[in-house]
């Protein structure tokens, strides 16, 4: 592209097409799977919402939907694997998560594609999830998918985006960096949402009597 930057000595520019083994987005949902949860049996589906500080994050076990047993054996093909990165292609477009072991074998919403990435490729999930969430390919997602009513990310474009390349050990480095990063986000966000959930019951036996705040 043009308006590239220059690349890095020992950097290379590729499209993401050619760095996934595949880039595919969610099957379609039916009238009849709606509605039906993980406590109903069934496999467990990651949702758009779910992508938050480029992890997957469920807070409620058992009301995240599920596909019924049955049809989920026909989708196989959509399961997550761990190393998997998923993108929302509507809506908010741009947000990313790493699939760790925890979602492996989980299915995943049509609004979200999923990156599957060789196993001895040019480019590790954590760098990928690095590159993508990244002002630069933010602002390159942004500008083609502005001006929709509702804005969305075809296969197509997203194979088109460029991916700064460094060298193995740097791309690792600059990866593994940021992925601890993200893993203490994720454990304080955790923590915030417990207190939360601890303090609004606290405040109810208080304000109730059930709890004296001097004992």
């Amino acid at each position: 592209m043009a308006d590239e930057p220059a690349t890095p000595p020992g950097w290379s520019r590729r499209p993401l097409g050619e760095l996934c083994v595949s880039i595919k987005t969610g099957p379609a949902q039916r009238t009849e799977d709606k509605g039906r949860t993980r406590a109903d049996g069934g496999t467990p589906l990651v949702l758009p919402r779910d992508l938050r500080g480029r992890r997957i994050v469920t807070e409620d076990a058992a009301a995240v939907p599920a596909i019924p047993w049955d049809r989920a054996r026909t989708l196989a093909k959509y399961e997550l694997a761990e190393g998997d990165v998923l993108l929302t292609r509507t809506g908010t477009v741009g947000r990313c998560a790493l699939v760790t072991g925890e979602h492996a074998g989980w299915l995943f919403h049509p609004n979200l594609v999923r990156l599957r990435l060789p196993e001895a490729g040019p480019v590790g999930a954590a760098y990928l999830v690095a590159c993508l969430s990244a002002t630069t390919a933010q602002e390159w997602i942004r500008t083609r998918t502005a001006g929709s009513v509702i804005p969305s990310l075809s296969i197509r474009t997203l194979g088109e985006l460029p991916v700064l390349l460094p060298p193995a050990a740097e791309q690792a480095a600059i990866g593994a960096t940021l992925a601890a990063l993200d893993d203490k986000i994720q454990a304080h966000t955790e923590i915030a949402r417990a207190t939360r959930v601890y303090r609004g019951a606290l405040a109810d036996a208080l304000m109730s009597g059930v709890l004296s705040a001097e004992s």
